[in-house]
């Protein structure tokens, strides 16, 4: 069980390495708007239609608890493939499903994740949006490595490679029955794996930073740019293969041990007390820290500062992101991935930091 949550926590990893394609929009908008002859309101027009995806967002978040995790990427893979696959055709309805795509493969990401690591919330949801404003930075420099930042190219990409990715995830991201008694150990030793977890996410980060500064070294360079980050971002799998041989060695030495009739009737009483205990949560109204509805979310004060601070705070994230490319073309550079990639790369660190330091600070 340890390692099918430590596997579906990669697979959670890359599902977030590119959920974030829907800030991408700077890439090709300029291509967008040149082709179908817009004006800037016009193309301004198409980036609010791709946003206002997001405000389905809710759906998502009821789907999750009605429905199984494989069910909700899947709904979110088709969306993206059909949205992003469509803007290589034609527009506005096919930006709004491109968009709500992500809303889909988060929730069942960060709502899957947090239940199977409720102790390091903090830490999960940190990396996980982490990867989220990685990959942005990660379509970006892919694209410029491969395909020279040709946008119909891009387009493409943003719709296979998500579905793809989604499709696999599918087979590995469930939620894990948490253990009866869970130990200091398990905790310490848990919180280690999410500090690899970390150091290799800031490595992939650096690593793009790097890129962002060489990118016009030559085709082999950039062949070899891709090859590292595809192997970078596979990285991760060293946490569940470790945790598989470890829980192997574990099992093997314990089959040599009988275990006590009095430490059954513990664990059996345990697990009635535990029931117990979960009865009476279930009684009451939930707190800060347990899981809400949404029609319990909406009665707090909480859920409305949140809704504002994300009205305020993301909104004006999201027009600087959609108007990167116009900004940059306005400022005189023909080639404006540079800029969205490195806006990427350094919400990633803002993103990684708070959820290190929540997990401290209000643990």
């Amino acid at each position: 069980m340890t390692v099918l949550k430590w596997l579906g926590f990669v697979s959670a990893v890359w599902v977030q390495a590119i959920s974030g394609n829907n800030y991408t929009f700077s890439n090709y908008s300029d291509a967008l708007k040149s082709l179908m002859n817009l004006t800037q309101l016009q193309l301004n027009n198409l980036s609010v239609a791709k946003d206002v995806g997001k405000a389905f967002g809710l759906l998502a978040g009821m789907a999750s608890d009605r429905f199984p995790t494989w069910v909700i990427l899947l709904i979110g893979s088709v969306e993206g493939l059909v949205g992003y696959g469509a803007q290589w055709l034609v527009m506005c309805i096919f930006l709004c499903m491109g968009g709500n795509s992500t809303t889909w493969m988060n929730t069942a990401v960060l709502v899957t994740c947090i239940r199977n690591f409720r102790k390091n919330r903090g830490p999960v949801s940190g990396i996980l949006k982490g990867y989220v404003g990685l990959s942005t930075a990660i379509f970006t420099d892919l694209c410029f490595a491969l395909f020279s930042s040709d946008p119909s190219s891009f387009l493409l990409m943003l719709s296979l490679v998500p579905f793809a990715v989604c499709l696999f995830a599918m087979f590995f991201l469930r939620e894990i029955p948490t253990q009866i008694t869970i130990t200091a150990a398990d905790t310490q030793q848990e919180s280690n794996y999410f500090s690899v977890f970390n150091v290799l996410a800031v490595v992939v980060a650096v690593y793009l930073l790097c890129f962002d500064f060489i990118k016009n070294s030559g085709r082999l360079i950039s062949q070899l740019y891709s090859m590292g980050l595809l192997i970078l971002l596979g990285s991760p799998l060293i946490i569940p293969i470790y945790s598989f041989f470890k829980s192997w060695n574990s099992i093997r030495s314990r089959l040599d041990l009988e275990e006590p009739l009095v430490k059954e009737e513990a664990v059996t009483g345990a697990v009635k007390e535990e029931t117990g205990e979960i009865a009476m949560i279930e009684q009451r109204a939930p707190v800060i820290g347990e899981e809400h509805t949404i029609f319990e979310a909406v009665r707090t004060i909480d859920f409305w500062v949140l809704f504002v601070s994300f009205l305020c705070g993301v909104g004006t994230g999201l027009a600087v992101m959609n108007n990167m490319g116009q900004i940059g073309l306005a400022l005189g550079y023909a080639d404006v991935s540079m800029f969205v990639s490195l806006t990427s790369i350094w919400g990633f660190f803002g993103r990684i930091l708070s959820g290190t330091l929540s997990e401290h600070f209000l643990k």
